[in-house]
Parts: C-alpha cells; structure tokens; sequence
C-alpha cells in the first residue's frame, strides 16, 4: 500500500511540475536579460562588484563590456581571499559550499555554491525525474532500491564553508522520500578507494530490487561488469524490475552498445548535464536527442562560437544570437558568484523551441597539430556511425597525433580497446576514416592534399583505461578521460599497452 501511494504521489507531483516548466520554456530569451539584470544587483556591493563597477550595468552589453571572460587562474585570487573567511568578495555574504574539483594548472580547485545555488542543483535532478514520469506514465521505479552515484558524503570546512566533492555535497540534499530507497549504504559511500567501493556496491546491490542506477557510463560498465563476473547473470536478468538509467558527464551514445550488451535489452535512458558549477540542463524527451537548456535556474549563458573562442574580441553571444549545430563555449554567470565564467564545455543548439543542446566536447580537448580542430562530437560521431555499420564493441577510445612517425606522414592514432572487435578490422578503420572526413572538411583536406595519411587503429589490451586513469589517480566518481588530445601525453602511456600483431 505504501509503495502504491508513493506511484500515485509521484505522478501528481510529476504532472503539476512539467506543466509548470512550460512557462520557461518559451519566455527563454527574456527570463535571461532579467536574470542576468537580478544577479548583478545582488552583488553590487562585493568586491568583484565594486571592481567591475556593477552599479552602471543595465544592459547585456554593459555587463559584456564591464567583465570580461574568466576561468578558475582569473577568480583564484577572490577564492583564496573566500579561504580565509573574507564575507561578499564574489557573492553576498560566504558561500554555503565549496565543491572540490580536480584542477591542472590550479590544483585543487573550490568552486562555490551559494545558499541561493544548491537547491538548483536537486531542482534540476528531481525534474529529470519528473519530466520521464510524465512522458512514460509510469513511476514504477519508485517502489525499488535507486543508486544515485556519488563521492564520499564527508566534508571538510574551511572556515567554517563545508568542502567536499559535488556529489558527496549532494547526498546530503537527497529528498527524504528517497533515503528509504536509496542505495549504497553510508559506510559504503565513505570508502574512498573506488575499486573497493565498487566490490562493495556490488555485494549489497546484487540480491536488491534495482529500478534505478545513476552514474556515468565508464562507472556503470565497471559496475555491470562486476556484478555480470559474480553472477553469471546479464542485468536485467539480475534486476528484471530495472527501470531507468540516469548518466551524466559525458556523451553516451558511445557506450550505448556496450551498455545493451551488459544489460541484455535496452533500458531506458536519460543524459544529464550537471557539474560543480551548476545543473544545466537534461534529456526531457527520453526518446530523442539533445538535452533542455535550464534558463531559470539562476544561471545566466553566454555562447562563444569556438573558431573564436580565446581571441581577442571574440563574440559573446545570448540565446536570441544562436545559430542550430554550430558550436560554442560555453560562459556563464551565476548565483553562486562565478562572473562570465568559462567552464571548458562546448555545445551544440539542436533546437530553438524549447533551447535543447548536445554537448559536443571540451575546449582544451581537441585535435589541431594538423590545423584541422576536430573535436569530441565529431569522433564520437563517428565512431558510432562505424559502429552501426561494422558491428563492435568498444570499451573506450582515445586519439592522439602522430607528427613525427618512424616512416611515412603524419597521421592521427586511435587508441581503442574494443570489448568486441569487428570482423575486419581493416574495413571499420576505412569507414571510420571516410566517417572523420565527412564530419570534418580540414581533415578530408589534409587527407586528399596527403599531407596526412588515414587514421591508424592501435588496439589496446583490456583495461588499458582502468589502468590509465588508476596511474593519474582518477579513477572513479565523476572522472573521465578525455577521447582526443593535442598531443601525446596519454598516448604514450597507452602505447605501452598496444596488443602487437
């Protein structure tokens, strides 16, 4: 009985949530000006305020020409003053959390989420959730066991600002309907070496009523993996009452068939598109492509098309500018305090009616020793189309430049480590070739003018990525390895593990 008051609760809640939504989604572009508008208000009196002389925006240009384009190394010096108690530096008062995320340059960086900015973060998460149960009339899933994947639940302060990473900040904000549900246990959660929690997941998710997994796919596959080595059962033999599956963090598609390979029959899938910084957008059509821009969730966007991003005078586009699959990087400003804030992100407009987007790749994740800029969305494409035609299956991939090869031209290597290699090897190399060329004109130049000779497949020996990213100590969580690179700097290390012929 109570399990069945819980469907029929969630159906009204999903039904009055998704028929409230409508309103944003067609008044996008002027709930933005006056977002933006609002967040400069509030901050006039903070120091990044004082400094950028808020009290003279009232335009989008204004603001564009007031504050300029930032990144972590530009907002450093305001969060160290944050570190050390200093109140309204980028945002009124102290904010609520800082979540700790992997840097490069920077270190660790503490990324801050204000009072004003974490119920968003749960917001959007509930209306991924609501938005399936509407669309699929069915919320069967809320009678089983969930996990909702998510780092240590243990947060440190710093000057009395919790710290932690997001996903651990964010099990502490799971709803009280769920926390029943909900697994794994905190004593398992609190294991910090991924490789043991995951053993863990295993043994106290393997005999439960799973409806719902969360996480991202490298995560679900060593999990399915695992639970597969244990039982000798596909997944939905093993949790036949599996419902939905929730990723984030990277594009699917590319696990998409290894994932209906461990599960035995599809499941459904929603794609997400959170991260420390803000949850900014989900699938709200399961069945289709691209993912809802959440333009009244406190952040306000800006898009640089990607040819110009990080030149001088690059334009900074709002919603109205945008041009359909053209891609951008992606600005943002926040209620948390983080000011036309570059988040790395790239994405691509498939729609204006709602805003929906892809996310077609990173901006220091890219390949260009040959000029030609390839990036993310454009491999994964391909990889797929190849995929559909000459059937395999792959763990992971990654491409690196060859600029310098022992003999011959240039060219670029895909490292693959295929779960399912393709009947002939030679063919799916060729089509995926041809596949590049097509989705990119400068590499089909470069390959017609022979300054390039086709792409070279380098097969990799089974959890050749498991090891990488053990060897940088990311494995795990929320960590993912980048498809493509400039250079060789993770090829080298997967050229140890080549399979030789």
């Amino acid at each position: 009985m109570i399990q069945f008051i819980k469907k029929k609760i969630a159906f009204a809640w999903a039904k009055k949530h998704v028929r409230e939504t409508e309103k944003f989604k067609t008044n996008a572009v002027e709930d933005q000006q006056r977002l933006l508008l609002s967040l400069v208000k509030n901050a006039e009196k903070t120091l990044f305020g004082r400094e950028h002389h808020f009290e003279e925006i009232n335009t989008v240009q204004t603001f564009q020409r007031n504050v300029q384009i930032t990144d972590y190394e530009d907002i450093k010096p305001y969060i160290e003053k944050i570190k050390k108690g200093q109140r309204n530096i980028l945002w009124t008062g102290t904010p609520e959390y800082f979540a700790k995320t992997s840097g490069t340059t920077s270190g660790s960086k503490y990324i801050p989420i204000s009072k004003e900015g974490m119920p968003y973060q749960i917001a959007a998460a509930q209306s991924a959730i609501f938005h399936y149960i509407q669309q699929k009339n069915n919320a069967d899933f809320v009678a089983g066991k969930m996990i909702f994947l998510q780092g240590s639940p243990e947060l440190e302060e710093i000057n009395g600002i919790k710290t932690g990473r997001l996903s651990g900040i964010v099990a502490h904000h799971i709803p009280n309907y769920l926390q029943k549900n909900r697994l794994p246990s905190l004593k398992t959660n609190l294991i910090e070496d991924w490789e043991t929690k995951v053993d863990e997941i295993v043994k106290e998710t393997e005999k439960q009523n799973m409806t719902l997994i969360s996480g991202i796919p490298p995560w679900l596959i060593m999990y399915f993996e695992k639970l597969i080595e244990r039982n000798s059962k596909k997944i939905t033999e093993l949790f036949p009452n599996l419902q939905l599956i929730i990723t984030g963090g990277v594009n699917f598609e590319p696990y998409r068939e290894k994932m209906n390979e461990l599960l035995g029959k599809p499941v459904d899938t929603i794609q997400t598109f959170p991260a420390s910084e803000g949850f900014f957008a989900f699938q709200d059509d399961y069945t289709k492509d691209g993912l809802l821009l959440l333009t009244n969730h406190g952040i306000f966007y800006e898009f640089v098309p990607l040819e110009e991003f990080g030149k001088p005078n690059a334009r900074r586009l709002t919603l109205k500018d945008i041009e359909l699959q053209k891609d951008y990087a992606l600005i943002l400003t926040t209620n948390s305090g983080l000011w036309a804030y570059s988040i790395g992100d790239v994405v691509r407009f498939i729609s204006k009616a709602p805003y929906r987007v892809l996310v077609s790749g990173r901006t220091k994740h890219y390949t260009s020793a040959f000029g030609e800029h390839v990036i993310a969305f454009e491999v994964e494409e391909a990889m797929k189309a190849t995929v559909e035609k000459y059937p395999a299956q792959i763990t992971e991939f990654h491409l690196a430049p060859q600029v310098n090869p022992a003999e011959g031209l240039p060219y670029h290597e895909w490292f693959i480590e295929f779960e399912k290699e393709p009947e002939d090897l030679a063919k799916f190399s060729e089509n995926l070739d041809k596949e590049m060329r097509q989705r990119n004109t400068y590499y089909d130049d470069l390959i017609a003018g022979n300054i390039l000779k086709p792409l070279v497949i380098s097969r990799l020996q089974k959890n050749t990525f498991h090891e990488y990213a053990k060897s940088e100590g990311k494995l795990g969580g929320q960590n993912k390895i980048p498809r493509l690179a400039n250079d060789r700097k993770i090829g080298n290390f997967l050229t140890n593990f080549v399979v030789k012929y």
